[in-house]
């Protein structure tokens, strides 16, 4: 078990010993934290909401990319390549696809309630949010983790040569909390901007901004421009119901596809004309493509997509409703933490990284991993993360926790110049999402907008690094906008300098492919930082 060292008297801060600290609640945080535990670690596991019912993956029902052993895993990873846009990297897809396999087969033989098909066998590939974070949560206690709930985490430690742990506050006791550990997982999911979408408005891009400052880099950041369609109002961001329904502008006619076909039978590229009505004023739809028995399977296997309609009293699949488009940031998009390893390192000493933080460049390339290559992404990370933070845990053997380690945490905890009070979190983040959620900025892009919005961006992050502060819970708010700021500027910075389309990152002012840009581009510093490819070309200063 992890020791419990002190509790000051002068702050109370509790301080606890650890091999490993996983910060995180998702999946890939749960699965780190059993992956060291059964290395051997003593591993506490922090987490910014409860454990079991936090982040995108709890309130979902969701699919894996499940591939059997075999010939046909080759033939799987191959197709799925071709549509990374020449980003992806076949070899960590199929590791992937390879330990994602195996941690199913464990969640089965711990007991996991998997489905029977109608020949008996178990279905493996998909999992019910609530019930398999319910499920991991009890895997994880039982695997004598130390599990500290609604404790979000402020900033990392670093005793000048490695990252030594992480430091935060405990929501309900108001209390500060500092875990002293041998290695670090950052497993705590990406950034959706504050935008209001399934299990996801809580997650603000904090991970990335601890990393950054640790000294790592972070890729695909250009990759945000991932909108899913939701019924008006709701933050339900469930995408499959759509696949089957006809688009109309609010006089009734008809949304058409760039050839005159109707918007049926899928959405594919045909998304964007969506998108364009969506800017000239309100668009509805029918789920009328959808046959009864259909209809049926629909209700019965994504039985949340219909809750807002039912208390609505609509028949989705008669009646027309209202949708709009719902950005999702770096949760469905690609961008996060650079990986250096298979082990999921950063490159920092003791910092390794897993699942929605990471970045996911190698497995999807610059198009979305959606539920399922996420899913299957966070069982497989998180392992890797876990036996890479427990075996870096134990080459550091006996030495002794540096008990004055450096807190690395600097905008929205440690303002450059004095606090101000009219610098207020909600306004930062409101100014952030007025850059990056609107569609005619995001999802259709050009470099004069982009540089407006570059600029915009840069005079909000001023304002934070200088003034932007909070006390007590407040630090959190105040942490969360730094962070959101911090990952709203690197990604419009990035999109700016891909001067191309590729995926999700569509240029107006550059709308074919370019050769020159099949490769990463690496983003490195906080106030200042350096975008290059991952051939090491320098791309751009920013500051």
């Amino acid at each position: 078990m992890p020791k419990k060292t002190s509790r000051a008297a002068a702050n109370d801060v509790v301080t606890i010993e650890a091999d490993v600290l996983v910060l995180g609640g998702g999946p890939s945080a749960a699965w780190a934290a059993i992956a060291a535990a059964e290395n051997g670690a003593r591993v506490v596991l922090v987490d910014k909401g409860y454990l079991g019912t936090s982040g995108a993956t709890a309130p979902s029902n969701t699919g894996t990319w499940c591939v059997p052993p075999g010939e046909a895993r080759h033939t799987a990873v191959e197709r799925r390549w071709q549509r990374t846009g020449g980003l992806g990297d076949q070899r960590w897809m199929l590791r992937c696809v390879d330990t994602a396999y195996q941690n199913l087969l464990r969640l089965s033989e711990w007991g996991y309630p998997f489905p029977s098909e109608d020949d008996g066998r178990l279905y493996i590939a998909n999992l019910r949010g609530p019930d398999y974070m319910r499920f991991m949560r009890r895997r994880v206690l039982a695997a004598g983790v130390t599990v500290l709930d609604h404790h979000p985490a402020l900033e990392l430690l670093s005793d000048g040569d490695a990252v030594v742990g992480a430091a935060g506050l405990a929501r309900q006791a108001s209390r500060e909390w500092r875990v002293d550990a041998k290695a670090v997982v950052l497993a705590t999911g990406g950034c959706a901007f504050h935008e209001r979408i399934l299990g996801s408005t809580g997650l603000a891009g904090e991970g990335y901004l601890m990393a950054a400052e640790a000294g790592a880099s972070l890729s695909g950041m250009e990759f945000t421009g991932k909108y899913t369609l939701a019924p008006f109002g709701t933050s339900l961001n469930k995408g499959l119901p759509f696949r089957w329904a006809s688009f109309y502008r609010e006089d009734g006619s008809p949304i058409l596809g760039p050839t005159g076909e109707p918007l049926t039978n899928g959405i594919g590229e045909r998304e964007g004309e969506i998108a364009r009505a969506l800017i000239e004023g309100p668009v509805y739809a029918r789920l009328d493509e959808a046959e009864p028995a259909l209809q049926g399977w629909l209700r019965q296997g994504q039985p949340n997509c219909f809750v807002p309609h039912d208390r609505a009293g609509v028949d989705p699949f008669k009646d027309l409703f209202r949708i709009t488009l719902r950005a999702e940031g770096t949760v469905r998009g690609t961008g996060g933490i650079h990986i250096v390893s298979d082990d999921c390192a950063t490159g920092v000493p003791g910092l390794y990284v897993a699942g929605d933080a990471a970045s996911r460049e190698p497995m999807t390339g610059a198009v979305s991993g959606g539920g399922a290559v996420n899913s299957s992404w966070a069982l497989a990370s998180g392992w890797w993360a876990g036996r890479g933070a427990s075996a870096h845990a134990k080459r550091r053997g006996a030495k002794p926790f540096h008990t004055q380690a450096r807190r690395l945490g600097q905008a929205g905890l440690r303002p450059a110049a004095s606090a101000r009070a009219d610098i207020q979190p909600k306004e930062v983040i409101e100014a952030v999402r007025d850059e990056v959620i609107p569609l005619e900025k995001n999802y259709f892009r050009s470099g004069a907008r982009l540089a407006e919005s570059s600029t915009r961006l840069e005079a909000v992050w001023r304002d934070v690094r200088d003034h932007l502060s909070g006390e007590g819970l407040g630090s959190i708010k105040a942490r969360e906008a730094a962070a959101i700021a911090a990952v709203g500027r690197w990604s419009v910075a990035a999109a700016f300098m891909r001067t191309e389309s590729r995926g999700m990152h569509r240029r107006s002012d550059f709308p074919d492919r370019s050769e020159a840009f099949t490769q990463q581009l690496l983003i490195t510093g906080v106030d200042r930082f350096r975008i290059e490819s991952s051939a090491g070309q320098p791309a751009e200063l920013a500051s």
